[in-house]
This record gives C-alpha cells, sequence and structure tokens, in this order.
C-alpha cells in the first residue's frame, strides 16, 4: 500500500478538544541533545530534499512549507527526530541552516537557540551584503524580526517565553520566521509560524500558526476583538505620563490584575498562572519616551526599548478599568494534537493538508539525490508517522 493510501486508511478518533479550528500539537521538553551520527545524516538527507523541492517547487513554496506545522513535523520526523519533542524545532531548524550554508539555494537562515538568536541582525547584515539587498530592505528583515519576537514575547502573553528565534530569507527578499518558548512551569513548548506573504499587519492577527497546548489565560493583545485596547494603549502613552501614572496609582489600591484576570475570564483566581501575576510596576522611562516620540499606531508602540509585558499589561488594565474596554483572552493556539490511541501518538482533524505534506514529502525523498537506502529509511519513517495515526 502506497504511503499516500496507507495514511488514508488509518481510523481517525474523536477530539477531546472539539472546539478548536485546526490541529494541535503538544511538545514537552526532551532533554539532552541530538547526536553528531543523527545530525550529519540529517543535513545531508534535508538538503537533498530542500534542494529538489526548491528546484520543483521555487523558494516562495519552501517558505509557505516551513510555515505549515504539519510539514515541519512530518519533515522533521522523516530526517530521524521525534515527531513530539519541542527539539524538534531547534534541530530542525539547525540542521537547515547548516544544509543551506553548505548548498547556495537562494535561501538562508539567521539566528537559532539560545545565543544564536540574538545575533540576527548581525547574521541579516552578512546574508544582506551577500544578496545585495538595499538598505531599506536591510531594515525591513531586521524590523521583521524584532517584532516577531516582540509580538510573542511581549503582547501575546501565553506564558511561554522566547528562547529561539530564526528567520528564513530567500535572495529576492521574502521571508518566514520560526520561533519557539517554553513555559517554565509545565516545560511545554510553543511554537510560532510566520509568513511574509500572508501577513497584513504584525499586530493584528498575524500568525501563518501557533503549535502548542492550549492555555486558558491569554493576554492576546494581537487579537481583532483587542483592537479598541490597542488604541486606547497608544492614546495613553501619548498624555503626559503624570496623567497616566495618576490613573495607575487610582487603579492599584482598587483592584489587583489577578482580581480582574479572574473576574473577566470566569475562573478562581488561584488558578491563574503566575506569568500573568504582575508586579506592581511600571517602565515610567519607558513610557516617558514613547510619550516624547507620540507613536501613532501600536506597531509603533510596541517597538519601542524597555517596553515589555509588564508595561503592556498595565495599559490593558487601565483600558479595562477605566475606559471599560476589554481586550481579548482567547488562546490564538492554531494547531493542536488532542491524545489519541493508547502510544498517544497525534492524529489529524482536517487531513487534506496532511495528505498534501505527506505527499510533498514522498515526491522528494523518491527523487532526491541520495543512496536507495537512505531513501528507504526516510520513507519507513514516513510511513511509521502515518500508522500511528
Amino acid at each position: 500500500m502506497g504511503i499516500k493510501m496507507l495514511f488514508k486508511h488509518c481510523s481517525l478518533k474523536t477530539l477531546e478538544v472539539t472546539n478548536l479550528s485546526g490541529r494541535i500539537a503538544e511538545l514537552p521538553l526532551h532533554s539532552g541533545k541530538a547526536p553528531q551520527w543523527l545530525v550529519s545524516r540529517m543535513i545531508k538527507l534535508s538538503k537533498a530534499i530542500v534542494k529538489l523541492l526548491i528546484e520543483e517547487y521555487g523558494k516562495e513554496e519552501f517558505l509557505r512549507r516551513i510555515a505549515d506545522p504539519y510539514w515541519f513535523q512530518a519533515f522533521g520526523c522523516v530526517l530521524g527526530y521525534d515527531w513530539h519533542s519541542s527539539g524538534v524545532t531547534t534541530v530542525v531548524t539547525g540542521v537547515l541552516k547548516t544544509a543551506l550554508e553548505q548548498e547556495d539555494l537562494g535561501i538562508a537562515i539567521c539566528g537559532g537557540k539560545g545565543k544564536k538568536a540574538l545575533a540576527t541582525p548581525l547574521e541579516i547584515e552578512i546574508i544582506s551584503e551577500k544578496y545585495g539587498f538595499s538598505e531599506s530592505k536591510i531594515r525591513e528583515l531586521k524590523r521583521a524580526s524584532f517584532l516577531a519576537a516582540k509580538v510573542d514575547n511581549s503582547a501575546l502573553q501565553d506564558g511561554y517565553s522566547l528562547y529561539h528565534h530564526a528567520i528564513f530569507i530567500t535572495e529576492d527578499g521574502s521571508w518566514s520566521v520560526v520561533q519557539q518558548g517554553m513555559n517554565p512551569e509545565t516545560k511545554y513548548a510553543r511554537r510560532y509560524h510566520w509568513l511574509k506573504e500572508d501577513l497584513r499587519s504584525f499586530v493584528v492577527e498575524p500568525h501563518k500558526a501557533i503549535v502548542g497546548k492550549k492555555e486558558r489565560a491569554v493576554l492576546n493583545m494581537v487579537a481583532k476583538e483587542s483592537e479598541e485596547v490597542r488604541n486606547i494603549s497608544v492614546d495613553l502613552v501619548r498624555e503626559d505620563p503624570r496623567k497616566l501614572a495618576s490613573l495607575f496609582s487610582r487603579i492599584s489600591g482598587w483592584e489587583t490584575l489577578d482580581t480582574w484576570i479572574g473576574t473577566h475570564i470566569g475562573y478562581r483566581v488561584r488558578n491563574i498562572f503566575k506569568y500573568l501575576r504582575m508586579p506592581w510596576r511600571v517602565n515610567w522611562r519607558a513610557l516617558k519616551e514613547a510619550y516624547e516620540m507620540q507613536p501613532t499606531n501600536y506597531e509603533e508602540l510596541i517597538s519601542m526599548k524597555g517596553l515589555g509585558p509588564s508595561t503592556i499589561r498595565a495599559l490593558a488594565l487601565i483600558s479595562s478599568l477605566v475606559y471599560g474596554k476589554e481586550p481579548s483572552w482567547k488562546d490564538p493556539v492554531k494547531y493542536s494534537f488532542a491524545f489519541g490511541g493508547k502510544d498517544g501518538v497525534p492524529f489529524p482533524v482536517r487531513i487534506k493538508d496532511m495528505d498534501r505534506a505527506i505527499e510533498l514529502l514522498e515526491e522528494s525523498i523518491k527523487m532526491a539525490e541520495i543512496g536507495e537506502r537512505e531513501k528507504l529509511k526516510a520513507l519507513k519513517r514516513l510511513g511509521i508517522l502515518i500508522e500511528k495515526r
């Protein structure tokens, strides 16, 4: 039975979480690192598959695949990595970065895990020189990288702190971002996918996909429903900081953020995650600088240095308590897997996307310039992934 037909004959089980549109993948923290013997083979195989994919479908399609959580996860499995480990993101991205450095395919990756993420701006400059980008294009790429990270660290407060950030850049100037955060309490990871092609705004529903465990308490300042709160936040910082300090001092003794969250989300305060408990401090220096800069929109506001999660929460709190405008508390997770089957393996909800991902990977493997043994192993791993569904 062929790979595609095998997939179609797999049994689908009932979702544990039924109010989600899309799929969910839980990514638990796995300690240790990928062994070198595996990494070297992953690099070789990924290079062959990506080269063929770009030759057949183009660089833009490669970016679309990177922004597709199903394809990204399946690709990691084909390379020999655990489907559900949080390390899929970091290892696959690192492997691809090395493979693309070894093979000039008109795509490069900047950033990575930990300290490597901090080097992203410098790496963007190096790649820009190689591709002959203009100064305005360099600024655009740096801005995209910065805002993607700022949104997922500060404007979307879901309890996951970023520790991995990578931007995929084509020689034509298109880009895709893959970054990952870790929840220190649960030891679970969450992956965020961005794609320039589909991006209309950095602060209004900007993600192509978010993969992770659905959380109950998420301050989502990039939801459409948070538009009025975003506008009020901008208006607030354009006022004299003394007025803002006066408003803040009034609500400090009136209602704590814990109570506010508990009241508006509808469950007991003791269940509020620690990451949403705001210490009563605001970066007044940053707010003073914001006042002097007079931002005209929310994107400009969150771009300012020093304006972190606590200050963003404080502005949202004032918007709610003083002006009666509520931000969104809806978790924007778009793809997840509820556990199904005795071995806890995920299963698809919408099979068309997965069909396409499997089809594309199967075709790429069969046509890749690698040995027959490597092809058989890769196809076997792909088959095992499908059988488990």
